[in-house]
């Protein structure tokens, strides 16, 4: 070890100690076991906030008492709190997929729901793992290990997830999800892919896709909605074209096209202003407001031309 090794310039040729009237070389081991309990400590405080604070929460979570004092909403069910979000996001950057999907399981043994856990945990979470990027408090390799991790929690859940299958075979409604070009983070984009897929849709997604393969991909597959997620704002000035793009090349002349992401959940108008035919602030949303957009256009052909 490195401290055996300096220790060594303490002692005399025959390996015995100097005599305690050599004050400097005295003076030179206080000061080198000094720094070396000074290391010791700081290694101590490293080990304890990035490796047992963060098991701690995941116990505290999972544990037998971990439903005490829960929040619920108006119907009685549990619900996440802002608090729990603040959390669980930084334990993305600190433990694996697996202790992040126990500290998940205890929440579920609380009672919240496998689409709650999606939209108000998971999602939220990420957007803040993008914020400490921003601010500087960890590096893009950390982001995205800690997005890479929230994805796999995002996988479990949605297989446990029961799937609605009631429309007959041939009939489910078929939506593309696209992350644009430079969007390197589509961690939005997978949770309402997910959801839409637990809701009965057939889904397709593609991960920073340039414009060319979104207008090849709507030109040879049939999709009723076509939804896009921006997390840069330098895609707002080329979306107009993009959206117009879509329509014109889509095998589906009545395609929906739904916008979402930060800039849009900040000013859900801009949805409009861009050509999209609508937005939602979050994954739950957007499968009810999807759902009323194209069952509309359904509603419009069905209607008989009147004079």
């Amino acid at each position: 070890m490195a401290s055996a090794l300096r220790i060594e310039q303490f002692t005399s040729p025959d390996g015995k100690r100097p005599p305690l009237g050599d004050t400097g070389r005295g003076e030179q081991l206080v000061d080198f076991q000094r720094r070396a309990d000074v290391e010791y400590a700081r290694s101590l405080t490293r080990l304890i906030e990035s490796e047992i604070i963060p098991r701690l929460l995941v116990a505290h979570a999972t544990g037998p008492h971990a439903d005490v004092d829960a929040a619920v909403d108006g119907a009685g069910a549990a619900v996440i709190s802002a608090e729990e979000v603040k959390a669980f996001a930084p334990l993305a950057l600190q433990v694996e997929a697996d202790e992040l999907l126990e500290y998940v399981d205890g929440l579920v043994a609380r009672g919240v729901s496998l689409d709650s856990l999606l939209v108000d945990l998971l999602a939220p979470a990420a957007r803040q793992l993008g914020e400490f990027w921003e601010d500087d408090r960890c590096d893009f390799i950390e982001v995205t290990m800690g997005l890479w991790r929230l994805q796999e929690v995002v996988h479990e859940l949605s297989a446990r997830m029961p799937h609605d299958h009631s429309k007959p075979f041939g009939q489910e409604r078929r939506a593309l999800f696209a992350s644009l070009e430079g969007d390197q983070h589509s961690f939005g984009t997978v949770v309402v892919d997910e959801l839409f897929c637990a809701n009965g849709w057939m889904t397709d997604r593609l991960h920073e896709a340039t414009t060319v393969e979104l207008l090849e991909r709507v030109r040879d597959e049939w999709f009723d909605l076509a939804g896009l997620t921006i997390t840069c704002d330098c895609h707002i000035a080329p979306l107009p074209s993009i959206v117009r793009s879509i329509r014109g090349s889509s095998r589906n002349p009545r395609i929906c096209v739904m916008v979402g992401g930060r800039v849009f959940a900040e000013n859900a108008d801009l949805a409009a202003t861009v050509g999209a035919d609508g937005t939602a602030p979050d994954a739950r949303v957007a499968v009810r407001v999807a759902g009323e957009l194209v069952d509309a256009v359904a509603q419009e052909l069905a209607t008989p031309m009147t004079g």
